[in-house]
């Protein structure tokens, strides 16, 4: 009996996993190449959709900003992809053609507070200012 139960707490477990859509853009109302949101604070399991509205965007992951044990990832330019986050930590994203101007989001997956985030000194000047910003913002009800 418990062998025809696991199968079904795996499935119980990804249908409670959810997709998030992040847009790579070249301007909104607070600035210049951003993602959109450019802070996700996601369940593992859950997974984000980054989509391309500009021929010059990508996702990567900023391997200074990667939890132990999580896989990088890096999308081609104008490609749409889709990322499963299930390693607990803060993800620091990037777009590589526009990451010195500052280009970057953070995901936050599992509940430690944004504030924990650590922003590596190594990291461009414009790019820490933007990771500055983004924890500066976050609050626990910014979730999903």
């Amino acid at each position: 009996m418990r062998l025809l139960l696991l199968p079904l707490l795996f499935l119980a477990t990804a249908a409670h996993a959810e997709v998030h859509e992040v847009r790579m853009l070249n301007r909104n109302e607070t600035g210049g190449m951003v993602y959109e949101p450019d802070y996700l604070r996601l369940r593992p399991g859950d997974r984000v959709k980054f989509i391309a509205t500009h021929v010059t965007h990508n996702a990567a992951t900023i391997p200074a900003m990667l939890p132990d044990g999580a896989a990088p990832f890096k999308g081609r330019i104008n490609e749409e992809i889709e990322v499963t986050f299930d390693t607990p930590g803060f993800y620091g994203i990037q777009c590589i053609p526009h990451y010195a101007m500052g280009m970057v989001m953070l995901v936050q997956v599992g509940d430690k507070p944004a504030d924990a985030a650590t922003i590596p000194e190594t990291l461009p000047a414009r790019v820490r200012q933007r990771f500055g910003e983004i924890i500066a913002r976050a609050r626990p009800s910014d979730a999903r």
